[in-house]
């Protein structure tokens, strides 16, 4: 609310004193207005945290924390009494890997199976006698509690559901084409150099008739088509070249700055105010989004409810403050796919 004596101040003051006046406010100086809330109770405060403590004691021996050669990379979510855990994939960097438990015991780990599509891998843990994290039953609504639970006493984080499940897109990649703008057929003016469209033989003139032989008659249908692909993934094309028509595999890369010239994608600004988000951070087929400030290590765990039960799987931290989780439901069922596909994984992760 504006001060009127604040006002009225800054009017019949000299105007150096007036500019000085505002510049201190600007740069947020103390000021006698009213008391400020100490730092233990801001959300991510010790005793905001520690008033979530029963819920930590029911759901920490269900969680486990994963290190690779003794450096933490991600939570885990137990889902059996044998030692299958449920974390995030792309966070489990080659070399030795362990995890802890919340006896304090740190235990030999292999990954058994990986859904690539959702970022989830199925760990077998050295432990037995764990308990199953409690998967909730009912709907997620907008506003309720959403806790970071880990092996700790207390929570890592709490915030809020501030968006019900849905598909998040992959991040932006590219097949490395330049359009003709004369049409709307999806005719190439010019490629990319160093991407997939260059390296799989395209020209300019070639005329794009169909994404994995979905076909498209327009720049915009084949833009939408590919947007559901992220970098890394091939893309059949057909083309079609003069009377010709043959079959181009393309595979999709992220655009580098100066590919096209720094400031040119609509996404750089906001990943440089992003900070520390996780590896994979899009691209999921439902999730849940919160605000929760998680470091990409907090991932791979459950998100809980006030009862202790998962609404989620936490899988990325994707900027300053939006965390995405796989529902539930979605984790129950790839559960099932990931246990019959289990096989131990010959990388340096099972060494």
């Amino acid at each position: 609310m504006r001060k009127p004596w604040l006002v009225t101040f800054v009017r019949a003051a000299p105007l150096g004193v007036a500019v000085a006046l505002l510049v201190m406010l600007a740069a947020g100086q103390d000021w006698p207005l009213g008391p400020a809330l100490p730092k233990d109770r801001f959300r991510s405060g010790e005793t905001v945290l520690s008033a979530f403590a029963p819920i930590s004691a029911a759901t920490r021996n269900s969680i486990v924390k994963f290190n690779v050669d003794g450096q933490t990379v991600a939570l885990g979510a137990v889902v059996d009494t044998n030692g299958l855990v449920l974390t995030k994939a792309s966070e489990l960097k080659p070399g030795k890997l362990t995890c802890w438990l919340a006896t304090e015991e740190e235990v030999g780990a292999e990954v058994l199976a990986a859904d690539e599509d959702e970022d989830v891998a199925l760990v077998r843990v050295h432990a037995r006698g764990l308990k199953p994290i409690c998967w909730a039953s009912g709907e997620v609504a907008l506003g309720q509690w959403a806790i970071t639970p880990g092996i700790a006493e207390t929570p890592h984080a709490v915030g809020i559901i501030s968006a019900l499940p849905r598909k998040i897109r992959p991040e932006r990649a590219f097949v490395g084409i330049q359009f003709d703008s004369s049409g709307d057929l999806p005719r190439i003016a010019d490629l990319i150099p160093g991407l997939g469209a260059e390296r799989a033989g395209l020209k300019p003139g070639d005329i794009i008739l169909a994404v994995n032989q979905d076909g498209v008659t327009n720049r915009e249908q084949l833009i939408e088509s590919i947007r559901n692909f992220r970098a890394g993934q091939t893309v059949s094309l057909s083309v079609k070249r003069g009377d010709k028509e043959f079959r181009a595999d393309v595979e999709l890369a992220p655009l580098k700055l100066n590919q096209l010239g720094r400031g040119q994608l609509p996404e750089d600004s906001g990943k440089r105010l992003a900070g520390d988000v996780s590896r994979r951070s899009q691209g999921f087929e439902l999730a849940i989004e919160h605000d929760t400030v998680l470091q990409p290590w907090l991932c791979g765990g459950p998100l809980v409810n006030l009862r202790g039960e998962a609404i989620g799987l936490n899988i990325a931290r994707a900027s300053r403050v939006t965390t995405y989780a796989l529902s539930a439901r979605l984790v129950e069922g790839m559960l099932q796919d990931l246990i019959k596909a289990q096989t131990p994984v010959k990388t340096s992760l099972t060494q």
